[in-house]
């Protein structure tokens, strides 16, 4: 798994978007026992925090000491540094198993080994993301623009599945339908840059090239967005939900 994101911890666990209550409700309503609940790539800790106030014990995981030393705080909740093909979890363990945001940077087939593994009978495994965010047409072009032709050649390969709306993971489990959830949140221009600039392929332009194109982008939305003013921005949610059976 590849560590993008302990460089600027701080920052992801205070621009990247949440996750809308309605998704949680959805995934509380699916599993009956909330005993244990893996929170794998649990980054700034945003799905483990929503997930300790229903489960007994959260258990929230990443390889970045950065990201967990960022994450939201809760009595029932652990956190250890831990890849997610190997982690240290007994057998039969979890109810549910969430990877938010996450899964694409994972080996698939260790991964999901250890799910097997670490899951009990009919736990439940939740893969969630978000798309590409929308604003309004004018706004969404130049993004759009922005992120094929100017940082298009910088992103992972793996970002092709978040591209791909997770529809083309491997997802070996019994498959269940899920409604569709968008997370809309009011946003100022200033949230939006920090947000960008999280985006793992602006950090990998700015090392290769020596400055921040997000400093021009800035200047093209700022013609359609002040400073003061509050816009809500949409992220459509990305979600596979499946039942562990050995």
């Amino acid at each position: 798994m590849k560590d993008n994101f302990s460089a600027q911890s701080d920052k992801y666990a205070k621009y990247r978007p949440t996750y809308p209550s309605e998704f949680f409700d959805y995934l509380n309503s699916l599993v009956p026992t909330k005993q244990n609940a893996w929170d794998c790539g649990t980054g700034n800790g945003q799905v483990a925090i929503r997930l300790a106030e229903t489960f007994d014990k959260v258990f929230a995981t990443d390889i970045s000491q950065p990201q967990i030393n960022n994450a939201l705080r809760a009595d029932n909740i652990t956190y250890t540094v831990q890849p997610a093909e190997k982690t240290d979890f007994e057998n039969q363990f979890f109810d549910l198993i969430v990877i938010a945001q996450a899964i694409h940077w994972f080996d698939f087939e260790q991964f999901y080994s250890e799910v097997r593994r670490t899951a009990r009978e009919h736990a439940l495994i939740c893969v969630v993301g978000y798309g590409r965010i929308e604003i309004s047409d004018l706004i969404d072009q130049i993004i759009a623009d922005f992120y094929e032709n100017v940082i298009g050649m910088y992103w992972d390969k793996e970002r092709k599945y978040i591209d791909e709306n997770y529809a083309t993971i491997p997802f070996p489990f019994e498959e269940i339908q899920t409604p569709n959830f968008a997370n809309k949140l009011p946003w100022t221009l200033d949230h939006l840059i920090g947000y960008l600039n999280t985006w793992s392929a602006v950090k990998h332009f700015i090392k290769q090239n020596g400055y921040n194109p997000i400093d021009e982008l800035q200047d093209e939305i700022g013609k359609y967005w002040n400073k003061e003013e509050i816009k809500e921005v949409t992220f459509p949610l990305l979600l596979r939900v499946g039942n562990i059976k050995r």
